[in-house]
């Protein structure tokens, strides 16, 4: 699992393969899969693989335009009526589904929609909610593209964790490693 979370970066550039059906379903199996408080599931998915709504969504905030040229978009989604902790019942299951898509060979980026601006006067959840007719009562939680990366970048070395992060029994005691 390790040597996968270091293989798996943020990917921004995207070759024009197609990603196949069977790869898309097992990163959704992996979201669906995934823990939420109390089994809630508050978690839901919207599959983006239109052209034209992967360019309109590359819009919804600063940053976010390499999702036109992903092969496909999964809009995470958060019922809050189900879940006072939708936010990190959806955050675990778009972890997993960026380790899923490491693990079948295909490169994947967090776009965060949740807080940010589409413009002045608009959110961005407001902005994808309109162009993907999202119920007001369902939350956008983020974007995560997917497709297959253009370079390959190295994988992070382990070396450079930020040990010192890490304590024992108390804030004031180093973990030593």
């Amino acid at each position: 699992m390790v040597e996968l979370l270091r293989k798996r970066r943020s990917i921004r550039k995207y070759t024009p393969r197609k990603v196949q059906k069977e790869k898309i379903i097992k990163i959704i199996q992996a979201g669906l899969l995934s823990p939420s408080s109390k089994n809630s599931k508050p978690w839901e998915f919207i599959i983006v693989e239109d052209k034209d709504k992967l360019e309109k969504l590359s819009f919804t905030k600063a940053g976010a335009a390499f999702l036109k040229n992903a092969d496909l978009g999964i809009v995470v989604l958060g019922n809050s009526e189900l879940s006072d902790v939708w936010i990190e019942d959806a955050s675990i299951a778009s972890a997993l589904m960026h380790i899923t898509a490491e693990s079948e060979g295909l490169g994947s980026c967090w776009i965060q929609v949740r807080n940010r601006k589409y413009n002045d006067n608009i959110t961005s959840e407001d902005y994808v909610r309109q162009i993907l007719n999202i119920p007001s009562n369902i939350n956008v939680l983020s974007m995560i593209s997917v497709g297959y990366a253009a370079k390959i970048p190295s994988p992070a070395d382990l070396e450079k964790l930020e040990y010192r992060k890490v304590y024992l029994d108390s804030y004031a005691n180093k973990y030593s490693f």
